[in-house]
């Protein structure tokens, strides 16, 4: 096992604790494989499955598993207009289990995330039965400034490219504080404990996933 695999067991064995504090479950697998093994257990057949946005969900080959298994799937990139969009997303709200990943996770296990939209932390915030966060360890952090200084300069610059926005940062690489109208960064939410018991599910992989 290379230094860095050592790091990433061991970092993972607190914040499995941490996220236990705050009653969420969590797990830890060594690789994205062995990740996308894990969600497609925790998933019941015939469930209904949505997700948000997210490179790390596309990094473990997990999509194309459920357009392959037995689950009813509100997939908003079958949408032929922005109405049928919207309405997916609203679905999503009521969904068995919603995918995502999130930005940063501090080392005492808190979830922190930023978004556009909005969609994908109004699920994680309040409506699907189950939500199943999905992370590199490449995400984990100090503390609450530092998660908030990596989705800044460090995530939302590079999904700006990605998503061919329009912003300060797509250009410097940093945050600019924008009131951009491409601005990706309009809600800011920390999950520091879940309401209900483990309804939010935490899997860690020891690789570097996502941005």
């Amino acid at each position: 096992m290379t230094p860095r695999k050592k790091y990433y067991e061991n970092t993972s064995k607190n914040l499995i604790k941490q996220f236990q504090k705050r009653r969420i479950e969590a797990y830890y697998c060594e690789n994205k494989q062995l990740a996308k093994d894990k969600i497609l257990e925790l998933l019941n057949d015939g469930s209904t499955v949505s997700w948000g946005g997210s490179m790390t969900l596309h990094e473990i080959d997990l999509l194309d598993s459920l357009k392959n298994g037995n689950y009813n799937l509100l997939d908003r990139s079958t949408a032929n207009n922005n109405e049928e969009a919207a309405k997916i997303y609203h679905q999503a709200l009521s969904a068995d289990y919603y995918l995502m990943s999130s930005n940063a996770i501090t080392l005492d296990g808190k979830l922190v995330n930023i978004d556009g939209n909005g969609n994908r932390l109004a699920a994680l915030i309040y409506g699907p039965s189950n939500v199943i966060v999905v992370a590199g360890m490449n995400k984990v952090v100090l503390d609450e400034e530092a998660a908030l200084k990596r989705v800044r300069n460090e995530a939302s610059p590079i999904n700006t490219v990605r998503l061919n926005k329009n912003t300060p940062c797509s250009i410097t690489g940093k945050c600019s504080d924008c009131l951009s109208d491409d601005c990706i960064c309009c809600q800011t939410v920390i999950t520091r404990m879940s309401r209900v018991p483990n309804r939010i599910k935490v899997i860690l992989v020891g690789e570097e996933l996502g941005y």
